[in-house]
């Protein structure tokens, strides 16, 4: 019988699909379930970029791509990040890619091997400590601490630098905890990083334009001084409602765009063509949408964290961005994931354990509001009686 390369035992999982399935089973057996679980807007995607792709298809653009993106995308891209941040970037160091996620699987498959240290945030996305770990690189976790309120330390940070340290991943607006760095960090960051030349740098900037409350997005883009060893992370899944479509975008150093390249037509050849004309619809096209989408978290950022509040054993600090709250559980006497399969099992409440984002997770739960007011009004509800009414 055939066995995957020892490696594999080293790959995780992202339990938030696990969560998924599993409220999908329920809802399937006629159980009222409320997923507050899933990373993704519950907002369909823009008309005018749905009509994009039809048009494309009805136009006959029905073959392979260039394998790092068509031209009039990765310009666009560029046009988008010089107009956001200040910086230009190159269309020829841009990759369009197959979601988010891909950048970070080829970033780190790129520098990960045995004998360096990749340092990443804990709690973070589990798929940063999953490839790394895959890659017999040694995962070295950054605290993401809640007195913080969830922002990324630099200090921190560079105290756990040495020099074999190959990659730094930074995330922010941060998934699980909606944390926003503040500039004053990252210029530290930034500075530091002088004492550690042979680093690379992983910005996941997917979040970058749902922010709440006059919180600023701080990308790495705008620091030239680390430019040639700045990866770029972003895409269209969040701020486009458009995580069904896999569509995300790399910006890279000099020294990396070539094996991006090789990696892109060794792995997936390119993304599909319809796909790519409508991420150039949604960059190009009205941001109307964008704004409400964002609109509407805010108002249920508020509802959610004030309702958690009021939860017996609950706290949970205001996010600055994302779509996420991550209330600490500490005082309710609960473990993280043993209350998330509790709630989901007995009220049908799909929530994360905070130890499926990091060791660092543990008595927290992750909560996604993006699921309508009278949702998360009802969830919040059900959540109260369970917690009244069931011991640990």
């Amino acid at each position: 019988m055939p066995k995957p390369v020892a490696a594999f035992d080293r790959i995780g999982e992202e339990n938030a699909f696990a969560v998924l399935a599993r409220a999908g089973a329920l809802a399937a057996q006629g159980r009222s379930v409320i997923n507050l679980g899933i990373g993704q807007p519950d907002f369909p995607t823009p008309p005018h970029i749905v009509e994009a792709a039809v048009k494309a298809l009805r136009d006959g653009h029905h073959g392979y791509t260039p394998a790092t993106g068509i031209p009039a995308l990765r310009e666009a891209v560029a046009a988008d990040l010089l107009a956001r941040t200040g910086a230009e970037a190159l269309p020829d160091r841009i990759t369009i890619v197959p979601g988010g996620k891909v950048t970070m699987f080829t970033a780190i498959l790129m520098l990960g091997e045995p004998g360096v240290d990749i340092l990443y945030p804990d709690p973070g996305f589990p798929i940063y400590r999953s490839m790394i770990e895959f890659t017999g690189a040694t995962p070295v976790p950054i605290p993401i601490r809640e007195e913080n309120d969830f922002a990324f330390s630099a200090a921190e940070a560079l105290a756990l630098m040495t020099d074999r340290t190959r990659l730094v991943i930074v995330n922010s607006p941060a998934n699980p905890t909606g944390g926003v760095t503040p500039r004053s960090e990252i210029d530290a960051f930034v500075a530091g990083l002088s004492r550690f030349p042979e680093a690379a740098i992983l910005s996941d900037e997917i979040y970058s334009r749902i922010l709440y409350g006059g919180a600023e997005h701080v990308s790495l883009m705008s620091y030239p001084e680390i430019a040639d060893r700045l990866i770029l992370l972003d895409g269209w899944s969040k701020t486009y409602a458009m995580t069904g479509w896999r569509l995300g975008y790399a910006v890279w150093p000099e020294s990396l765009i070539d094996a991006a390249r090789k990696l892109a037509v060794n792995a997936w050849s390119c993304v599909n063509a319809p796909t790519q004309h409508a991420g150039l619809a949604a960059l190009t096209g009205p941001q109307d949408a964008v704004d409400e989408m964002v609109s509407a978290f805010e108002r249920r950022r508020t509802l959610v964290v004030d309702g958690l509040n009021a939860l017996p054993g609950v706290s949970c600090r205001m996010p600055g961005g994302a779509f996420y709250a991550f209330p600490s559980i500490r005082e309710s006497g609960w473990k993280a994931k043993a209350l998330a399969t509790r709630l989901l099992e007995e009220t049908g409440v799909a929530l994360i354990g905070g130890p499926d984002f990091g060791t660092l997770g543990e008595g927290y739960i992750r909560v996604s509001y993006a699921a309508s007011e009278a949702e998360i009004t009802e969830a919040l509800g059900r959540i109260e009686t369970f917690l009244s009414r069931s011991p640990t």
